[in-house]
């Protein structure tokens, strides 16, 4: 079911087909039951992992939403499930109309609400450690899950095994003033500019404690996942990672198996710089799909939710570390609102 990576000009092209084509609503159809019939529901994900890993375990997905889709008076003859090749990707899509439903940062929400709704924040266990001083997280390494569930997450400057992500860390845990030159004469792996943890937040933590914007660094990098910017931090490529505070415990395996590091993640890396709580991960959908209505959005609420609760769906958005979901609304991301002007300003 996962047959394609989605991109700009592919759902460009294939909006552009569906208008042309016409194509009707299956908004009015009805099984035999009563059930309203949807011959396709399309659902993106954001590559905030590994395309293939995504694709590995969200495959059990299709089958699961269909059957409680079906529960909640929805017969769904197929569900279409596709990776995104950046988080805007997906963001276009969901207003082209040519996704359904995005897994999607409160950044990529925000920065598409006009075509997109929200409709269920993710719940994840909370950290061992949620304070805004690095140290902490130096001194009490490595972090560990609670069993809290909590709507927010920080995110984190984390400096690496090179000689300038190492010399960064001394100051920070010697209690010494990092300075915007020593910043600016390291190399830094970002996100795409709506991730909230990849580029955001930390572009706030910059302007607040430095009067500097991320765009201001002399050497930054793009990188496309989580993955790919944790294997330059091991391979010395970049001095410092902007990434969610539990990224550490997601890539410990791959530094040493994957990235050939002798030591752990643990022993190679220190957080430099702690942003404010930031509200997790959602899941919207789309306002221009000629599929979706009031009544489908409240079903799909009651269904993620309850899929969130199996076993076996836990198991499926673990990827993406959820454990959970829960209503939300527009409403609950204003902060992340403000932080996307405060970046623009």
């Amino acid at each position: 079911m996962f047959k394609k990576v989605l991109g700009f000009a592919g759902i460009l092209g294939l909006s552009l087909m569906l208008t042309a084509c016409g194509g009707s609503s299956d908004k009015d159809k009805t099984d035999a039951d009563g059930n309203k019939t949807i011959d396709k529901l399309s659902i993106g994900f954001v590559p905030s992992r590994d395309p293939e890993e995504i694709v590995s375990a969200t495959k059990p997905l299709k089958d699961m939403l269909i059957k409680e889709m079906k529960n909640q008076g929805y017969d769904i003859k197929d569900v279409d499930i596709t990776v995104g090749t950046n988080y805007e990707a997906v963001g276009e899509s969901l207003s082209a109309g040519t996704l359904d439903v995005g897994f999607i940062p409160g950044g990529t929400y925000v920065l598409y609400d006009d075509g997109a709704d929200v409709i269920l924040t993710a719940t994840r266990a909370g950290l061992s450690i949620d304070s805004d001083n690095p140290v902490e997280w130096n001194e009490n390494k490595p972090t560990a899950p609670t069993d809290k569930q909590t709507e927010s997450y920080r995110a984190l400057m984390i400096a690496g095994p090179s000689s300038k992500g190492q010399a960064l860390a001394e100051k920070v845990n010697n209690g010494e003033e990092v300075t915007w030159d020593d910043l600016n004469g390291a190399s830094w792996s970002v996100m795409s500019s709506s991730s909230p943890a990849g580029y955001i937040y930390p572009g706030l933590w910059l302007k607040e404690n430095y009067d500097k914007n991320l765009s201001d660094l002399k050497n930054i990098v793009q990188s496309d996942s989580y993955g790919s910017a944790f294997a330059r931090l091991a391979s010395g490529q970049v001095d410092v990672v902007l990434a969610y505070a539990d990224a550490r415990r997601d890539f410990e395996k791959n530094w040493t198996e994957e990235y050939s590091r002798d030591k752990s993640i643990w022993d190679e890396t220190n957080v430099i710089g702690v942003t404010p709580a930031i509200y997790n991960d959602t899941i919207s959908v789309s306002k221009n799909s000629e599929t979706m209505n009031d009544d489908l959005k409240a079903a799909l609420q009651k269904a993620f939710i309850a899929i969130g609760e199996s076993e076996e769906g836990k198991e499926v958005i673990a990827i993406y570390s959820h454990e959970g979901y829960k209503e939300t609304t527009s409403k609950d991301y204003d902060n992340e609102r403000k932080a996307q002007k405060a970046i623009q300003e």
